[in-house]
């Protein structure tokens, strides 16, 4: 598999254990930076991986911030990307099995390496169940079209 790989100076410290952990695993690697630990803004290097990850170019998606969460939430605005924070292994199974993510939000400040690594693996390696979650997926999907007018108000009141 081919993972696209980005953090920000919070999560920087984890991005080379994460990315060696990968390849260790046999996934191609492709580092989208930060090079350093200097302080830099997370929003550049999740837009980097999650362009690499909608235009196929990239399987998958792992971004390592302070707490995961507006690294997702950056790379979620992408046409394409299902990225989520996840905190925990059981989450990861979640997000893969119901929602087919394609980019996870690691926390390099509250999570520790070894338990990023095991949601790495998880998120990399649970398959998306289909079945009732497919219709909510491509709900999900809908919102990246532009012309899509939303859920009326009303709907289901």
């Amino acid at each position: 598999m081919r993972i696209a790989i980005g953090s920000d100076h919070a999560g920087f410290l984890q991005k080379a254990p994460i990315a060696d952990y990968l390849r260790s695993l046999g996934h191609e690697v492709i580092d989208c930076g930060p090079a350093t630990d200097a302080r830099c803004d997370y929003p550049d290097f999740a837009d980097k991986v999650a362009r690499l990850v909608a235009s196929g170019q990239a399987d998958r998606g792992v971004l390592i911030c302070g707490t995961g969460i507006g690294i997702s939430m950056t790379a979620d605005k992408v046409a394409g990307i299902r990225a989520v924070p996840v905190q925990t292994v059981e989450f990861a199974r979640l997000a893969r099995e119901h929602n087919d993510a394609n980019v996870v939000g690691l926390s390099g400040r509250f999570v520790s390496l070894m338990d990023n690594e095991a949601i790495v693996d998880t998120f990399l390696t649970t398959e998306f169940s289909g079945g009732r979650h497919t219709g909510r997926v491509e709900k999900i999907m809908r919102e990246d079209d532009p012309d899509f007018p939303g859920v009326p108000a009303d709907f289901g009141m």
